[in-house]
């Protein structure tokens, strides 16, 4: 009888699977056929007044008894796939949009893929153009909208843009000097400015995004559907140790020189150099060519008839700075302008996806987030807009930010609110936070570059990190040159918000040093798992990253004028860490991590003043003796409530 129960069960999970894997593939072939079935798909190539032709490809809904606003999305990692009869999966920001009837415009940026002209990484903006020879991304948007309203059928007239990462930094520079057509954009985890975003921070090179480096430097002078970059082979999976192993950063010089193509031979070189690893090497410093690079200066005259919706993820380790400062920036010099920000709990683009459950790396924040995102908040910014009526009565708040520690959305009128007051915590030489200032005593730890302290206990080589923004501080906080300071178990909910300080009096035997510091959500004993965890973990004392910042020492006063420490003397380091909105709750503990390496998320620091660290060589790096003085301290927001 058992023997035949467990058959008839056997069965019914047999066909129970099947039917699942038949409805999974249909949804996939419902989502593919949607875009074939309902839209018409042109490809064209449109002419900037220099005359240099982008590559651009136009889904147009194919009833054609009513007009659509368009919305566009420039990017510099294709709009593929190329041919009339290859479609997307998707198109748009998300599928309420995508089956709401718009037309949606892909264009590959000057220089890349299949567009004509020369890439220019973050291209510099002009402001006063004078000729039709003055061109950057402004002119380049400029130019396509204007084609597009005036020869895309059944076009309203209204136009709107996005994008995520860089294509995000496009949607940025879309609102400079705007088309009257564009009347909605919505920068996404945009790049603000490459000395503070991505392959910088504070001076520091992340050389977590070494094999990225590639991407945005390798030459191409003439349109392409394929690939004509590489990325570099580490030959390892421990990178790690590869890091390690090659010492100083010029030693990897040689993974971005290549053969000289037939065009360049001309110039006798038989080898070029990777543009971009070229600007990286020879501007270590914060000098005029990252200055021009950067967008967040200009956004001071955005056209009142722009409306933006800046997002962003609070765990998001490729550009937490950009989305923060592209939106303060935009409030601060435009106040009459429709202007709101979306911060949720999601790494790089984590709201585009569609996952049901939203983690970032182990931590789980809740079900739906984003979904619900895309439908009550990114498809009603863009219906309003493209297609109501464009009032700044949106029915959307001002800021929708998500609290990381209670796991709930909240509303303000302002970021970051107005209802705040400051808390100092000061970092005692018993390991604690206090409030009270202690008696000036100094903490030492003595920071060995041959074993520096790792950014992930992972072994893996990774194109750019990510799930380290959550990652347990565990195996970090267990390790001497790692310095420790908590409270005691909170008796009550504790919420901190907006910007955190951090202001260090500091000394080290040496003339330069990296001085990091991390904000730790401590978690209780009996604190339960999630589903999906990596084997090894335990939510029990979790230690959960909630921000991270380092500053390279020698940029403490100037990031275009570095200066060496005075070995011994104390010394002011103020660091700046990114906006968060976190309530550590009852029965939990915040804990402040103090180090000088981070590797490789950031390269070492030799601890020896050197003018250019990617010419330093392997007699700089010494190891050093670094100080924590007890005048120490963090300083806070608190909510006035």
């Amino acid at each position: 009888m058992l023997r035949k129960v467990l058959s008839i069960l056997l069965v019914f999970l047999s066909l129970f699977f099947v039917n699942c894997t038949k409805t999974e593939k249909k949804s996939a072939t419902e989502t593919i056929n949607f875009v074939q079935e309902n839209y018409t798909k042109k490809e064209v190539t449109i002419t900037m007044r220099d005359g240099v032709k982008l590559f651009t490809s136009i889904y147009s809904p194919k009833d054609k008894t009513k007009t659509y606003p368009i919305l566009m999305q420039r990017t510099p990692y294709s709009c593929k796939p190329y041919g009339l009869d290859q479609f997307k999966d998707k198109i748009g920001p998300n599928e309420h949009l995508m089956k709401d009837g718009y037309i949606v415009v892909y264009q590959d940026v000057r220089g890349r893929w299949m567009s004509e002209g020369i890439y220019d990484n973050m291209r510099a903006y002009i402001p006063n153009k004078k000729s039709e020879k003055d061109i950057d991304e402004s002119s380049d948007t400029y130019d396509t909208i204007d084609w597009l309203v005036k020869n895309v059928k059944n076009n309203n007239g209204k136009v709107g843009i996005w994008g995520i990462s860089y294509p995000g930094f496009y949607s940025t520079y879309a609102t400079l000097d705007a088309h009257p057509a564009l009347v909605a954009a919505s920068p996404q985890a945009c790049i603000g400015d490459f000395f503070f975003d991505d392959f910088h921070h504070n001076g520091a090179y992340l050389l977590s995004y070494f094999r990225a480096t590639s991407l945005f430097g390798t030459i191409k002078d003439t349109p392409t559907d394929s690939a004509w970059y590489s990325m570099p082979d580490l030959k390892t999976k421990d990178q790690y140790q590869f890091f390690l192993d090659a010492g100083p950063l010029k030693n990897l010089n040689h993974f971005f020189q290549y053969e000289t193509p037939d065009q360049a031979a001309i110039q006798g070189k038989e080898k070029i150099d990777d543009i971009f690893w070229k600007e990286l090497t020879e501007h270590p410093n914060y000098d005029s060519l990252w200055q021009s690079k950067g967008i967040i200066q200009h956004l001071k005259n955005i056209k009142p008839h722009v409306a933006t919706m800046v997002v962003g993820g609070l765990f998001d380790a490729e550009d937490l700075y950009g989305p923060l400062e592209t939106y303060k920036t935009i409030e601060a010099n435009n106040p009459d302008n429709y202007n709101t920000l979306v911060f949720g709990p999601w790494d790089h683009g984590g709201w585009s996806r569609t996952n049901v459950d939203n983690k970032v790396g182990n931590y789980y924040f809740g079900d739906s987030i984003s979904l619900n995102f895309q439908k009550h908040i990114e498809a009603k910014f863009f219906d309003h807009f493209l297609k109501g009526t464009g009032s700044k009565e949106t029915g959307l708040p001002e800021a929708y930010v998500f609290d990381s520690g209670k796991k709930v959305w909240r509303n303000f009128t302002s970021w970051p609110p107005t209802n705040i007051s400051e808390k100092r915590f000061y970092l005692n030489e018993k390991n604690e936070l206090s409030e009270n200032k202690p008696a000036l005593k100094e903490v030492k730890f003595y920071s060995d570059l041959t074993k520096p302290v790792p950014y992930s206990e992972d072994i893996k080589t990774v194109f750019t990190p990510r799930k380290y923004m959550t990652d347990d501080q565990r195996f970090a906080a267990r390790r001497p040159d790692v310095l420790i300071y908590e409270t005691d178990v909170l008796s009550d909910d504790f919420t901190i918000i907006g910007d955190i300080t951090a202001d260090l009096n500091v000394a080290t035997t040496g003339t330069d040093a990296d001085w990091v510091v991390k904000i730790i959500d401590v978690h209780p004993p009996d604190a339960e798992d999630y589903e999906g965890m990596q084997d090894h973990l335990k939510m029990s004392n979790y230690h959960l990253m909630v921000r991270s910042e380092v500053m390279r020492g020698k940029f403490r006063d100037s990031f275009s004028q570095p200066k060496p420490f005075v070995p011994n003397q104390t010394t002011e380091v103020h660091i700046k860490l990114q906006d968060v909105y976190h309530t550590f709750k009852k029965g939990h503990k915040l804990q402040i991590q103090v180090q000088s390496t981070w590797f490789p998320l950031i390269d070492l620091n030799p601890q020896t003043f050197v003018e250019n660290i990617f010419q330093a060589d392997e007699n700089d790096f010494v190891n050093q003796t670094h100080t924590v003085f007890t005048s120490s301290s963090i300083r806070f927001n608190v909510l006035n409530e």
